[in-house]
């Protein structure tokens, strides 16, 4: 078996301090393989955006440490860290996140230009992941001109532009219709199915479980369970 793409090791996650401290993460170990979709399910508040935020580099933990593709990232500096997020992680939010006075491919280059590439080239290549994921012809039109399932793909695209290693997702289906959340949950298969790369979904949409290389199963701070579900035959989707 390969090396695994991500090592969580003890990570405790606290909010607040003293008395008045509650534990969000109970020492979490957990090991993710690369070109594997993984979902993180489990009821609200068992700390899954919790845990995906810390192996995304987004939130300290209190203790423990995570490897991502071999990098100790909280034994990074602050501004390396950073500098790690930018060229290795992609992060695809439920609530799209979109800058409204953008268009679908200025949105598309956040990260690029966010890492130093120039917005021409940034913004070039944008367009291009846009392509990929069908919606090549949707560029120049500002989010409010896009349907929801079309503001989603604009996510993706903005969280795969910069071809990161790690992809994380919180709740991509929440706000879709069925059709719209498995056409979406078929492209992020396609993407993990890259086996230099990881996908690691927090989803509450038993609907598309079938697609899951792995579940993790959470609750009150812990993982309490591991399986491999059988899963349906996808189209997949390019990388």
């Amino acid at each position: 078996m390969a090396s695994p793409a991500i090592t969580v090791r003890g990570v405790v996650k606290d909010f607040g301090s003293g008395q008045t401290a509650v534990r969000a993460l109970h020492g979490i170990d957990a090991q993710i393989q690369p070109g594997e979709l993984t979902f993180l399910v489990g009821e609200s508040g068992s700390g899954k955006t919790t845990l995906i935020s810390i192996i995304a580099g987004i939130m300290y933990p209190s203790d423990g440490s995570v490897c991502v593709f071999g990098t100790e990232i909280y034994d990074l500096s602050e501004n390396n860290l950073v500098k790690f997020r930018l060229a290795n992680i992609g992060f695809i939010f439920q609530q799209y996140n979109l800058i409204p006075t953008l268009t679908s491919a200025e949105n598309a280059s956040v990260p690029l230009v966010a890492a130093g590439v120039s917005r021409g080239e940034a913004v070039e290549r944008a367009r291009a992941t846009l392509e990929r994921l069908g919606i090549g012809t949707l560029g120049e039109r500002l989010p409010r001109q896009l349907s929801g399932g079309q503001q989603q793909r604009v996510a993706i695209a903005r969280a795969l532009v910069h071809n990161p290693r790690l992809v994380v997702c919180d709740e991509p289906t929440a706000a879709l219709d069925a059709a719209s959340g498995r056409k979406v949950m078929d492209l992020l298969r396609g993407v993990a199915l890259d086996q230099d790369r990881a996908v690691i979904i927090v989803t509450h949409d038993n609907r598309v479980f079938d697609l899951a290389d792995r579940i993790l199963d959470m609750e009150d701070g812990r993982i309490v369970k591991d399986e491999r579900p059988t899963k349906q035959p996808s189209d997949g989707a390019p990388h």
